[in-house]
């Protein structure tokens, strides 16, 4: 989108909106994160963002925050207004009341049915439209409402963290730590944003993790945390399966293999185990366990290991997003763990590229990020 058309200040408001927005993510499901502000003259008179579904859209949270002085004013907002009833009334016909004069929208929404009514309605009873400042930045907001909306299955984060030759654990499966204290706390805020956050049995085994969110934030929200184990080999006693947490732990395990002993003590502790069918490659079928998540409002989930699991998602290309995080060390050794198993591609023609790609340093370490899509999720929209 050519920007050309948006002032520098356009530009800063709507970085504003996003901004707001994003804590929302991982709140919102089934509904997209959307931030919003409202400016009169050169003032901001209001803010606000979609804190969880059924409550007040962001649009509304900054008309009311803005009051008497949205009249006149521009409102930015990083999703095309809503122009039907749901479990809230249309933000259109809010923003006709507060008298807004002009709106300044990211991205129009991207299902069919319901793309530029919003827009359309808006221009119709004489506010100046305009649409497309930020878009990408906008996009990538909503991406996971859109994989969800039109896939039924949650945005995939995959997160490794490695030594620069890629490795993840030393031969005896020792990972504390590799990165710094900034890439871990990078990688809570990560769980922060995501509905679940998923391991495999080795992973749950050797590090005996929490897979809880801790950071000093009042956005921050423990995800739903799933286990893939297809045997039921793990040890009940392991932290995950006893926490004080709002968020449940789910075990998938194979529906011929499992260990039905071990089924119902889980059972009988909180765990919510559901079977599902075995992948004829190998290990469950990550598609199915897909499905019920997302049946489940599941809108995004972080994956973060281990190398056999993170894998079977790439091998699969069912890898949304990715994030890196690189230590300036090297491990070497022919039997340390690396972090990107499976089968992998035949040729180099058929290696995934990253688009979109972003490195930032944290710390001592550095970050690269970006998406499986050039399109971000075009795939998605293709079915």
């Amino acid at each position: 989108m050519d920007l050309s058309m948006f002032s520098k200040d356009d530009i800063k408001y709507m970085r504003m909106a996003l901004a707001l927005g994003k804590k929302g993510l991982g709140r919102t499901a089934p509904n997209p994160a959307v931030g919003a502000v409202v400016v009169n003259g050169d003032e901001v008179v209001g803010r606000g963002y979609h804190k969880k579904a059924g409550t007040a859209h962001a649009e509304i949270n900054a008309l009311q925050e803005a009051g008497p002085r949205a009249k006149g004013a521009t409102l930015y907002v990083t999703l095309e207004p809503c122009n039907h009833f749901g479990r809230t009334p249309p933000c259109t016909q809010a923003i006709l009341n507060a008298g807004i004069s002009r709106v300044v929208i990211g991205a129009l929404d991207p299902n069919p049915r319901v793309a530029g009514g919003g827009e359309a309605y808006l221009r119709e009873k004489g506010v100046r439209v305009e649409v497309g400042c930020l878009e990408f930045e906008a996009k990538i907001l909503i991406a996971p409402f859109v994989k969800h909306t039109f896939t039924g299955r949650p945005w995939i984060r995959a997160k490794v963290a490695s030594t620069l030759d890629g490795k993840i654990a030393t031969r005896t499966f020792d990972s504390k730590w590799i990165t710094g204290p900034k890439a871990r706390s990078f990688g809570h805020r990560l769980r922060q944003i995501s509905n679940a956050i998923m391991v495999g049995r080795g992973t749950a085994q050797y590090d005996n993790p929490s897979l809880t969110c801790r950071i000093n934030s009042k956005q921050a929200h423990d995800p739903i945390r799933v286990i893939l184990d297809s045997r039921l080999k793990l040890s009940p006693d392991l932290k995950v399966f006893h926490l004080e947490s709002k968020a449940p732990t789910i075990v998938f395990c194979s529906r011929v293999s499992k260990d039905s002993e071990k089924f119902d003590l889980l059972r009988s502790i909180g765990v919510e185990v559901f079977e599902v069918d075995d992948d004829p490659g190998g290990g469950l079928s990550l598609k199915e366990i897909l499905n019920i998540l997302g049946s489940m409002n599941v809108q995004s989930m972080l994956v973060e290991g281990g190398s056999g699991l993170l894998g079977a998602f790439f091998d699969q290309e069912l890898v949304d997003e990715v994030f890196f995080f690189f230590a300036p060390k090297i491990m070497g050794g022919n039997d340390s763990i690396t972090s990107i198993g499976g089968l992998g591609p035949h040729v180099c023609q058929d290696v995934k590229r990253l688009y979109h790609m972003e490195i930032r340093r944290l710390g001592e370490d550095f970050l690269v990020h970006g998406f499986m899509d050039e399109g971000v999720f075009s795939k998605c929209l293709q079915g």
